[in-house]
């Protein structure tokens, strides 16, 4: 409740607002690469979801330079490692929606998200009643994923 009553929605990109800010649990970046970045989602379907974004804003990978495309990938990579020691779920969905009508929140930003899943993860909450549940704070998630990174 804390989060919603004090959350202030800035304008512009989200990514490009968190990469001005200095890295904590205020951006929830937890790692900054030469070409992209690893961030907490504030809004996760699952405790520990991440997300890993190019520095560069760009709507697509298509713009995107080789070196960063494969840079993305391995902070992909290193983020399943991260997760899996820091969290031990069962399984990941990795996935980028580009364009809005394929579901990206934030269309004009390209980004990947790696989202750590548990057998029965999935339940009527999210559906029937419109609520996530997540067993820890994103403050608390920042703080074990930056140490561990």
């Amino acid at each position: 409740m804390k989060y919603i009553e004090n959350h202030v929605k800035k304008a512009g990109c989200i990514f490009c607002n968190a990469l001005e800010e200095e890295d904590g649990p205020g951006n929830l970046i937890i790692f900054r690469g030469e070409h992209a970045f690893v961030i907490l989602n504030r809004f996760p379907y699952t405790t520990g979801h991440l997300m890993v974004v190019p520095i560069i804003h760009q709507p697509s990978l298509e713009p995107l330079e080789a070196a960063v495309r494969a840079e993305m990938m391995e902070l992909v990579n290193h983020s399943t490692q991260l997760l899996n020691r820091a969290y031990q779920p069962n399984g990941f969905n990795i996935g980028i929606n580009i364009g809005s009508a394929a579901g990206a929140g934030v269309a004009d930003h390209v980004h990947m998200h790696v989202v750590p899943r548990w057998i029965g993860d999935a339940n009527f909450m999210s559906t029937v009643g419109k609520t996530r549940v997540l067993p820890e704070m994103l403050e608390d998630s920042f703080r074990r994923l930056a140490a561990a990174w």
